[in-house]
C-alpha cells in the first residue's frame, strides 16, 4: 500500500487547494498540511509554494508527482501479480479513430485466450490523458499530442491525415489551396480530440483558424461526420484508415507537404507498461514472452 502521505500529496496535486484535498482524503486540513510537511522533511525540499496567493507546485513537487503517479500504477500491477488471478485484465484507452477503426484485430486476438479480459474506453485525447494520470488506465493508444515530460510512449504506426468530401465534390482527388478550402463548410471534432488539434495546428501554419471557414460544424461522432460529408453538407479531415472505410467518399489534400501523424501507445512516465502493451500488440502467432515489448 502506498504511503498515506503520497495519497494526500497526489490529491493536493489534483485540486491544488488544501481544503478540498482534506475533504477528498476525509482528513482535517491541518492533517493534510502535516503530511505534506512530512514529505518535505523526508525529501529535503519544498513541494508547494504560494505565488500571488495561489498554490503552485515547485519543480521538485512536479518531479515527485510523476514518480508518485507511476508508483500508484505499478502498485496496482504488483497487487495483480501477488493475488495470482486466473484472469488478467487490461485497462486500455483509445481515441475514436483508433478504437473504432484500428484495434479490432488486436482485441480479438488478445481475447482468444480465455485467461484475458479487457476494459476498453474510447474517448478523446484530453480525457484519456486525464484517465492515465488518475490510474484509471494502464495505457492509451492516441493520435493526438501529449506532454512527453509526463508520459512515455511507443510508436505504433504512422498514418496520413487527409481531407474527405463527396465523390462529386470539386475537391475530389485534388490538391487544394488554403483559400479554396476556406470557402467550404468544415465538419470537425470537439475540442480535446486529437484530430481537431492536428487540424488546428495545420491551419495555424497558414495563419488561419476554424473560424475563418465559411461555416464550421462541430460533431463528436465520426459516424455522423462521415454521413454528413457523404450527403454533401461539408468537408472534413480524418486519418486515411477512416477515409478508406467508406467507398462513397473521395479524398483530397491541402497544398503543401503531406500531413502524416503518429499513433502512439502512451503511459505514465516511470511506469513500465511494456509487458502489458506487448500482451495486446504482439505479432500474430507469437506467444507472449515475459519482459517482451512491442
Amino acid at each position: 500500500m502506498l504511503d498515506q502521505r503520497i495519497d494526500a500529496f497526489l490529491t493536493l496535486c489534483d485540486c491544488m487547494n488544501y481544503r478540498r484535498a482534506a475533504e477528498e482524503c476525509h482528513l482535517s486540513q491541518p492533517a493534510v498540511t502535516q503530511q505534506i510537511q512530512s514529505l518535505e522533511r523526508l525529501y529535503g525540499c519544498r513541494l508547494f509554494s504560494y505565488e500571488n496567493h495561489r498554490l503552485k507546485k515547485t519543480d521538485e513537487g512536479l518531479i515527485l508527482e510523476k514518480y508518485a503517479r507511476a508508483a500508484r500504477t505499478q502498485e496496482r500491477a504488483l497487487r495483480e501479480k501477488l493475488t495470482d488471478r486466473k484472469i488478467s485484465t487490461l485497462r486500455v484507452g483509445a481515441t475514436k479513430t483508433i478504437g473504432d477503426y484500428f484495434l479490432e484485430d488486436y482485441i480479438c486476438r488478445y481475447l482468444q485466450d480465455e485467461r484475458n479480459a479487457l476494459t476498453l474506453i474510447v474517448d478523446n485525447t484530453e480525457h484519456l490523458l486525464h484517465s492515465l494520470r488518475e490510474n484509471e488506465l494502464d495505457f492509451a493508444v492516441i493520435e493526438g499530442f501529449f506532454d512527453k515530460d509526463s508520459f512515455d510512449s511507443i510508436l505504433l504506426r504512422r498514418e496520413p491525415f487527409v481531407g474527405i468530401c463527396r465523390k462529386d465534390h470539386p475537391f475530389a482527388g485534388r490538391e487544394v489551396t488554403i483559400s479554396e478550402l476556406l470557402q467550404e463548410t468544415v465538419i470537425h471534432r470537439e475540442a480535446g480530440s486529437g484530430t481537431r488539434a492536428i487540424l488546428e495546428r495545420e491551419l495555424s501554419g497558414y495563419n488561419e483558424s476554424l473560424q475563418r471557414f465559411q461555416r464550421h460544424i462541430c460533431i463528436s461522432s465520426f459516424r455522423l461526420i462521415l454521413d454528413l460529408v457523404r450527403k454533401g453538407y461539408g468537408i472534413s479531415f480524418v486519418y486515411k484508415i477512416l477515409a478508406d472505410s467508406d467507398p462513397e467518399l473521395a479524398r483530397f489534400t491541402l497544398q503543401g507537404e503531406t500531413v502524416v501523424r503518429e499513433f502512439n501507445i502512451v503511459f505514465l512516465k516511470y511506469a513500465d507498461m511494456r509487458d502489458k502493451v506487448a500482451s495486446l500488440f504482439r505479432p500474430e502467432g507469437e506467444q507472449p514472452v515475459e519482459g517482451s515489448a512491442v
